[in-house]
């Protein structure tokens, strides 16, 4: 009698580096026969991939955990992968009886070694880093049709005092550039027009004979190409090298999302960002020198310990003075383990105090997006139609590559494509938009 390939599912949490290694494991699990599916009920083999970047992304893989035991069927193998794994580890194996596997971002070349131990009673941590590993002869399962997730470096040596990752992916280390061109070529030949280059500090990538900007060239000139992104710099490592390259490479996007965290430089000296105030704006000077237009987004923390109102209005006005186009704000979340929980517990921010500071600065960004936008309606634009838009109603969402969402009207039959739109509404944050046909020019008179 025939017997049937095992199934697996993947639940993907947290940033696109995850999103790109459960692709990887998904593909390394085809390759042995696996065939994956959409829902954990009635698969084989569940795994969660995890965040541990704040303490609600792990409370909300704890409580799914909860509910994916409720739905597995008898004999199904539950792993816990990802950065929450190599944070807890064995930990997760004592709490979670349920759990058989728990695997870090290094280890998934074991697998499918672990899952055969698994069925057979066993459980297992893998939470060891391997310097080497970049995952080279995995072929990717990609859940995107229209754009690539490609890592060009994993780890990080920054060692910010609130950041749990270079606990949970280890010290830096970049492919080398001729492996990341090759995977781009791959994915080009397969009809994917867009890549993101993907690092936890993306732009001080150096495989040891090149740097950040020798990658955006080499991969800006792979054929088929036509966008280049990637995510996130560090406002460090933005050598004139680096922004020269993003300059003159034609198929690199006109937007950086450049983390901020906080406006203030005593702030900042307390975060390790290793940057001032000063040094920031000096920064995003230089870039939009380069690129007018570039489009800039951030990220922010609000109410990190001893937190000031000064410094908290620093913040407020380093936002008005960039003009943010958006950015993505948070809470601090003590991480254990990171200097920060360290620090003197009179310096906690009481909770009233961070949700008040949370929402001005959310409106304050709010506020400056909302006005640009509204200065930008009647423009024209390139889009990528990238999928459906969650609002329905026969419309599909596109991106510009100044990074601005755009809704147009039309059916799934244009995803991958790109369309010229004027842009007719805005929400504040989101565009509508119009396809245009371009005229042609009008013939010379004889």
């Amino acid at each position: 009698m025939h017997k049937s390939a095992p199934t697996v599912y993947i639940e993907t949490y947290g940033c696109q580096m995850n999103v790109s290694d459960s692709e990887l494991m998904y593909g390394r699990l085809e390759a042995e026969g696996y065939v994956s599916v959409d829902s954990p009920i009635g698969a084989d083999v569940v795994l969660v991939n995890t965040c541990a970047i704040r303490d609600n992304a792990e409370q909300r893989v704890l409580g799914r955990l909860g509910e994916l035991r409720r739905d597995l069927k008898a004999g199904a193998v539950l792993g816990v992968t990802g950065c929450m794994a190599q944070r807890l580890g064995p930990r997760l194996l004592e709490t979670d009886t349920r759990v058989q596997l728990v695997v870090g971002p290094d280890g998934y070349r074991s697998l499918p070694s672990l899952i055969d131990g698994a069925r057979h009673g066993e459980r297992f941590s893998a939470t060891d880093f391997d310097l080497e590993e970049h995952y080279e002869d995995f072929t990717a399962r990609r859940f995107d049709g229209v754009k690539a997730w490609i890592p060009v470096q994993r780890g990080c040596d920054y060692r910010c005092t609130y950041c749990i990752v270079p606990t949970t992916r280890g010290p830096e280390r970049s492919r080398k550039l001729a492996d990341v061109v090759r995977e781009t070529a791959e994915v080009a030949q397969r009809g994917i027009t867009e890549v993101v280059l993907l690092g936890q500090t993306v732009n001080s990538y150096h495989d040891g004979s090149h740097d950040f900007a020798d990658l955006l060239r080499a991969v800006g000139r792979v054929d088929g190409i036509r966008r280049v992104r990637y995510t996130s710099p560090h406002p460090n490592d933005f050598s004139d090298r680096v922004i020269a390259a993003m300059a003159e490479t034609p198929t690199v996007c006109e937007h950086v999302h450049l983390p901020m965290q906080s406006g203030s430089t005593s702030m900042l000296k307390r975060m390790l960002r290793r940057y001032s105030r000063e040094e920031y704006l000096d920064c995003v000077a230089r870039l939009r020198a380069a690129m007018p237009g570039l489009g800039l987004t951030t990220d922010i923390i609000v109410g990190f310990p001893g937190e000031t109102d000064e410094e908290f209005a620093d913040t407020l006005s380093l936002c008005r003075e960039v003009r943010f186009d958006d950015a993505f704000t948070f809470k601090f979340s003590p991480r254990e383990g990171t200097p920060a929980t360290r620090m003197p517990a009179e310096w906690t921010i009481p909770e009233a105090v961070v949700d008040a500071r949370y929402t001005e600065l959310l409106n304050t960004i709010r506020s400056i997006s909302r006005e640009k936008n509204l200065g930008r309606l009647g423009e024209r634009m390139e889009v990528m139609v990238e999928k459906e838009a969650r609002k329905g109603g026969e419309l599909m969402q596109a991106r510009s590559r100044d990074f601005k969402t755009v809704l147009v009207p039309g059916g799934p039959e244009l995803i991958g494509r790109y369309l010229t739109v004027e842009l007719t509404g805005t929400t504040g944050a989101t565009f509508t938009g119009t396809p245009v046909q371009e005229r042609a020019p009008l013939p010379m008179a004889s």
